[in-house]
């Protein structure tokens, strides 16, 4: 599956939520989320536009990679996900084992986000409200999609960006933007792409 997505940062996250809500998007779930991003040993992930990270969820842990973006729009790209023991010492486990392997850990990104769906013209959408330490609140607009109706997905998302007043997306990742702040320099070899 592809992963559909466009983010943009807010300025007025009320009347983002009321244009929303008059859309039919409705409240999912509110959490904290800690992701940790690695660089691979034998290539620059920033440079190959890939992440790997663990994501962790309250005590949910998840291992997720994503591919390089497919499409100049929006940020597409091949995502695969896996669900691991869930409990603060498997996070910490499956750490010590990417390290082991010659992974690197680079940074962490950590937020509260809120996710609202919303079925909107024959598709399903997640809206995830974001809270990121460091930078701010965002929002980002998401739908999946396999090869073969990716087209149609990034057209969809366009349009559903375009009918929730929101016309310029930040192409870069958590990660890229906090790296650009100057608050902790990559180390050698590069930082990944991330999300």
């Amino acid at each position: 599956m592809y992963e559909v997505e466009l983010k943009f940062r807010m300025t007025n996250e009320r009347a983002l939520r009321a244009r929303a809500t008059a859309l039919g998007a409705e409240p999912v779930d509110a959490v904290g989320q800690c992701d940790l991003y690695f660089n691979h040993p034998q290539r620059d992930f920033a440079q190959t536009d890939e992440a790997l990270r663990i994501r962790s969820v309250g005590a949910k842990n998840f291992v997720t990679y994503k591919g390089p973006r497919v499409d100049p729009h929006t940020k597409t790209r091949r995502e695969i996900e896996v669900g691991v023991a869930d409990s603060g010492a498997a996070a910490a486990a499956l750490r010590e084992l990417y390290e082991r392997l010659g992974f690197r850990a680079v940074r962490e990104v950590r937020k509260q986000r809120q996710t609202f769906s919303l079925g909107w013209q024959g598709r399903e959408f997640l809206l995830a409200f974001d809270q990121v330490e460091g930078l701010g609140a965002f929002v980002e607009i998401e739908t999946l999609s396999d090869e073969a109706g990716r087209p149609a997905a990034i057209e969809a998302v366009l349009t559903l960006a375009a009918a929730l007043d929101l016309h310029e997306p930040e192409h870069r990742s958590y990660l890229s933007l906090l790296e650009g702040q100057g608050r902790r320099p990559p180390p050698t070899g590069g930082r990944p792409a991330g999300n």
